[in-house]
């Protein structure tokens, strides 16, 4: 996976949580720290997220998107 995004924090899902049209997903950093990310449902579903799943918190600018 290449991004034009410099930030990358590999992390662990804790939580999935879905609501009506959005998911917010849970990641939890080396330092014990909880990233949260609001992406769609359809998001989750193709990428197949799911707790204990290792992913990559992409922080560019105010966004914060998962990668696997």
């Amino acid at each position: 996976m290449k991004l034009s995004a410099r930030n990358k924090i590999k992390g662990t899902i804790t939580e999935v949580k879905i609501g009506s049209v959005m998911a917010k997903v849970a990641v939890r950093i080396a330092d014990g720290t909880i990233v949260n990310s609001m992406i769609t449902i359809d998001s989750v579903e193709d990428m197949d997220l799911k707790v204990g799943d290792e992913v990559y918190a992409i922080i560019k600018s105010t966004e914060v998107m998962i990668g696997k």
